[in-house]
């Protein structure tokens, strides 16, 4: 039988360039496809802002954080919360994981050009047992060139097997199923898109010019989950996590649409924990959208007191960076789809951050004169944007006109001032000596003995009403959909598994649509910085696997 080439690589996100790149390194020749024009080559990793799971890493070994293997893995499974007959692999993967982290992951990538920001960021703090949700130490490290910075090798190394003749890029290609010979998956079909010069993350034309059909002796999916389709989202949302919201943001393009999940299925892929889901809680509209209902999540500090809709404080310990699926399911629970922050401009200054690598062009641009522009301004500017333009904030020197603004912005006026100010009262006479019963000020005054929060995440405990750290801020934050944690179930190999735990010959699975390996490794929940290095971990392991499978 005559192949088009050794191995198709569906997807020209991170997961497929570190597949693509893998099977280049083998001399294999690929085939890239994508739905998207070439402008959008590396998929949502251009996006983000490049932050990665590491164990043990040099940078936090400066920062005076402690970390072990054993501790990272008693974080991952205490987060995960493995519970199901299906979750055989997915700890496997899980396992495997960890290993990566605390071992090669680093160094594979430095040997590759990448470099990280030395100050090492706490997310998901967990804020409940030794053994229960949430990193134990500081894991987050920042990639110097954010998203751009992480995707640039990686594409790098496929353009030079692009030169050295191994791989076809074929933008604009839409798959629309694959097919058997001799009881192997061999072949893909698809439509040919119209030619489009939009701008990255826009929305593309969907017109068809033409059909496609390709043979090769492997295929890897690498297409990516469910977040861009807002209905599907809703049509497999866990009634753990309550009602789903009436309204959401996007945290991805529209073409994030999951269709590949449903192709690999109905060709005997086994789709695994598609209850499982990512979606942040303080998301807020993007007041320069590149695409439709464009999001942006805040990265916090752990000060600004969060309110639900009608002005109540979020119970202990959902704070701000500490449990983003607990606090989904307890706002989902109070019958609205928002919360709010409110704080005041010493907070807002300090410990607000905004994910995405167009919203840090000091980091995505690798400029050190500006980050430490960033660290001396009062509000660092894309967070200023924001405060003067965006539609979630308000603004204002008296608490009267701060509930005033908040109410205009709702369908009710539920935020009561008199409440408010005895909540904030209440909250600053607790600031007055170094003892506290309210343990988000505990919470604040621990994250300050990790120098790093102290240098550039967390303000100084300070009275919120105080003039002179004024004005007042409110920031009424949605739900901003993101990740899909289940998907196809793969072995080690990254080989997609059937109904009857068989390989589906021919095909494998990384990234995104496999749960980021297994079919949903993360469990439950994330501990942050673990998504990219999904992607590059099971998008490895699938083009050397599917490298090794091939002649």
């Amino acid at each position: 039988m005559a192949y088009d080439a050794d191995v198709i690589v569906i997807g020209a996100g991170l997961a497929g360039l570190a597949a693509t790149a893998e099977l280049v390194d083998a001399g294999r020749k690929v085939i890239l496809l994508d739905q998207e024009p070439e402008q959008s080559i590396g998929g949502q990793a251009h996006w983000s802002f490049g932050g990665l799971f590491f164990v043990n890493s040099p940078e936090q070994r400066r920062m005076r954080i402690k970390d072990s293997h054993a501790l990272a893995l008693q974080d991952w499974m205490g987060t995960a919360g493995f519970d199901r007959a299906e979750d055989h692999w997915p700890r496997r993967w899980a396992e495997a994981y960890v290993d990566f982290a605390a071992g090669e992951k680093r160094s594979w990538l430095h040997q590759q050009g990448v470099r990280f920001f030395p100050v090492v960021g706490w997310a998901e703090r967990g804020g409940y047992d030794a053994n229960g949700h949430g990193n134990s130490v500081p894991r987050f490290h920042i990639t110097w060139g954010t998203g751009p910075g992480l995707v640039a090798p990686f594409e790098r190394r496929v353009r030079a097997g692009v030169a050295r003749g191994l791989v076809e890029l074929r933008f604009r290609h839409r798959v629309t199923g694959l097919s058997r010979s001799a009881g192997v998956v061999d072949t893909v079909t698809g439509e040919i898109l119209e030619p489009s010069g939009i701008e990255r993350g826009q929305a593309s034309g969907r017109t068809v010019t033409g059909a496609f059909e390709l043979k090769a002796q492997a295929v890897i999916v690498t297409s990516g989950g469910i977040g861009g389709d807002h209905d599907l989202v809703r049509a497999n949302w866990p009634e753990r996590l309550g009602t789903p919201p009436e309204r959401m943001i996007s945290g991805v393009p529209a073409h994030v649409d999951g269709k590949m999940l449903g192709i690999a299925e109905r060709t005997g892929a086994r789709l695994i924990n598609r209850d499982r889901m990512w979606h942040y809680t303080e998301g807020i509209q993007n007041w320069n959208p590149v695409w439709d209902n464009h999001g942006i999540r805040i990265l916090p500090g752990p000060s600004s007191l969060w309110l639900d809709a009608r002005g109540n404080r979020l119970p202990v310990p959902l704070f701000p960076g500490f449990d983003t699926l607990g606090t989904l399911e307890h706002i989902m629970r109070t019958g609205y789809d928002y919360t709010w922050f409110v704080l005041d401009q010493k907070i807002i200054g300090k410990e607000f951050a905004l994910s995405g690598s167009e919203q840090n062009p000091d980091l995505t641009g690798k400029s050190v004169k500006g980050v430490v522009g960033r660290a001396r301004a009062d509000v660092p500017g894309p967070v200023k944007a924001f405060m003067d333009n965006g539609a979630d904030f308000v603004v204002e020197k008296d608490l009267g006109a701060l509930v005033r603004g908040m109410n205009a912005l709702t369908k009710e006026p539920l935020i009561d001032e008199a409440a408010l100010r005895r909540e904030i009262v209440a909250r600053d006479r607790e600031i007055a000596n170094p003892f506290s019963k309210d343990l988000q000020v505990t919470a604040m005054r621990g994250a300050r003995n990790y120098l790093g929060d102290k240098l550039i995440r967390t303000a100084t405990p300070h009275r919120i009403l105080d003039p002179k750290a004024g004005p007042l801020i409110a920031v009424r934050l949605h739900i901003l959909t993101r990740k899909t944690l289940g998907g196809l179930e793969t072995d080690l190999s990254s080989r997609v598994l059937t109904e009857g735990g068989d390989p589906l010959a021919g095909v494998y699975a990384a990234g995104e649509v496999a749960g980021f390996g297994g079919g949903g490794v993360h469990g439950y929940r994330s501990l942050e910085g673990t998504f990219l290095g999904g992607c590059l971990f099971s998008g490895r392991t699938a083009g050397r696997a599917a490298a090794g499978a091939v002649g």
